[in-house]
């Protein structure tokens, strides 16, 4: 590995927080990596903050405005799942702080899009109706660990203890870009086998980008919680790319 590092910064995905990359960090410090692991509005430790207010502009912009905070460039920006929406955003925005970005099983939305335009029909529509049984339509419950791939019972028991709702209208607002997704910035998708329904539409357009990189490993979607040393693998490896 080259001696010039650069900041990793995981963008945990829906109903988890910064809490969800334990496992991961300790794996990626070993290498002498700084990494940084920001929690959006709404979820995680910030769940106080939940609000119908709560959009896809409020999560891109908790990220842009953390790396700003902290003076951070050359960033690998990594966005799991529901962040892979949070990473486009940043990307659209400043370019020019990003080296590398790593859509983990994300979720890949075009501008004018809504998450719930791109998820199987039935699944959106299971999930209105939760959200409005649960909490009158303002937030998502988490689901079972075992539906993120969990399956070992002490991660399933931490994913359930920690996992919070997720705020319903960050699935019904609409992502704006004013750039082609990515922006030209270097992009890699990491999808996990078995795959997750949701991000089905999602893996279809990252392998159709001739100028991106596709891989694909055995994990649990919860790739960063059921496989942490093959993840922090691939992660080093975006340090000193080919």
């Amino acid at each position: 590995m080259a001696n010039h590092t650069y900041p990793i910064v995981l963008v945990h995905g829906a109903w988890h927080g910064a809490w969800c990359w334990k496992k991961l960090l300790p794996l990626l410090r070993e290498k002498g990596l700084s990494v940084y692991t920001p929690t959006q509005t709404g979820v995680g430790e910030n769940a106080s903050q939940l609000s119908k207010s709560v959009t896809l502009n409020t999560f891109i912009e908790d990220i842009a405005d953390f790396l700003i905070t902290h003076d951070l460039h050359d960033v690998v920006l990594v966005g799991h799942s529901f962040a892979g929406i949070s990473i486009s955003g940043v990307a659209d925005r400043m370019p020019e702080r990003i080296r590398h970005l790593v859509y983990l099983d994300a979720l890949l939305l075009q501008s004018g899009q809504k998450v719930f335009d791109i998820i199987p029909p039935e699944m959106a529509e299971a999930r209105r109706e939760l959200a409005m049984q649960t909490s009158q339509g303002l937030s998502l419950p988490a689901p079972p660990p075992a539906a993120l791939g969990v399956t070992d019972e002490v991660d399933a028991q931490w994913v359930k203890q920690n996992c919070t709702p997720h705020p319903l209208s960050t699935y019904e607002s609409t992502l704006h870009l004013n750039h082609p997704l990515g922006n030209g910035l270097p992009a890699t998708y990491i999808a996990v086998t078995p795959h997750y329904l949701a991000t089905t539409s999602s893996r279809d357009y990252a392998r159709s980008r001739s100028d991106w990189q596709y891989a694909e490993m055995a994990a649990g979607h919860d790739a960063m919680v059921t496989s942490p040393e093959q993840l922090c693998r691939l992660l080093v490896a975006y340090q000193n790319p080919k």
